[in-house]
């Protein structure tokens, strides 16, 4: 069994390592996707405020994606941590 570990490289599959770097992919990808979203949000809320064409539409639209994301994200972590 030790033998196995030696010969085995540490990103390989089945590994703690693949299993941390994969993890740690997704929570990269879901921050960036929050912080695209969060963005899209603020850019919408002050559209709808200086009364641009369909601001208020794509502001209902951003805020709900938004939410949705933020969830999922914590749902992830939640269950990650526990």
């Amino acid at each position: 069994m030790e033998r196995d570990q030696e010969t085995m490289s540490e990103l390989e599959p089945g590994t703690v390592q693949h299993a941390q770097l994969y993890n740690r992919m997704a929570d990269i990808a879901w921050t960036a996707l929050c912080v695209l979203l969060g963005a899209w949000v603020v850019w919408s809320v002050i559209g709808a405020v200086r009364g641009t064409a369909h601001g208020v539409l794509y502001c209902a639209v951003a805020v709900v994606l938004f939410t949705i994301v933020l969830r999922v994200r914590l749902l992830a972590y939640r269950r990650r941590t526990e």
